[in-house]
């Protein structure tokens, strides 16, 4: 019997976690596999939702054993963004949430980043979303190899963008802290 997911953070890690992990190579610069996800998870009334960016593109320079070096930028798509429900897929296209027309994409760039320990590290950036940036941190394990693997979650405050506006802010009906999880295969750049 699996556990009862109840939580965003939970449901968008167990979507990271159920997605298969390839095995070894080793470059520093890296540019998106196909197979990589990003999603996301909240409540909507109590009720625990999940979500998949339309598409999305990363390009990483990362060698854990030169972290001053490290860079990754990763460009989100909007449009697209799928919950599995279109009503609430089309809320989210408008001007109260993603906005769309006005704001197409979203993007994360990190130039600092930290190790944890063993293969986990965080990466310290910024998310424009909506026209606002903020500081965002990337918490991550690395998993080098062909292709090599990031698997990393991090938490958003949506109101902090303007994501949620009007009627939406209440944050009862929706938390402002949303889970988004992603798992990124990378190949060498060329």
């Amino acid at each position: 019997m699996s556990p009862k997911l109840t939580s965003p953070a939970a449901v968008a890690a167990m979507l990271v976690a159920m997605m298969t992990t390839p095995a070894a190579a080793a470059a520093a610069d890296y540019v998106q596999a196909p197979g990589s996800s990003l999603v996301f998870a909240t409540k909507y009334d109590g009720e625990v939702f999940t979500g998949r960016f339309g598409d999305f593109s990363t390009r990483l320079s990362f060698d854990p054993a030169d972290l001053d070096a490290a860079r990754l930028e990763v460009t989100i798509q909007l449009a697209g963004t799928a919950t599995g429900n279109e009503d609430r897929d089309s809320t989210l296209a408008g001007s109260d949430f993603f906005d769309v027309a006005k704001f197409a994409q979203a993007r994360y760039v990190a130039e600092r980043f930290r190790a944890l320990g063993g293969d986990e590290y965080a990466a310290d950036g910024t998310l424009t979303l909506r026209g606002v940036s903020r500081p965002v941190t990337l918490t991550f394990t690395w998993t080098p190899g062909s292709p090599a693997t990031l698997a990393g979650r991090a938490s958003v405050k949506r109101l902090e963008f303007g994501v949620g506006g009007g009627d939406w802010a209440d944050t009862g009906a929706i938390p402002d802290e949303v889970a988004i999880s992603t798992r990124v295969f990378l190949r060498p750049a060329r």
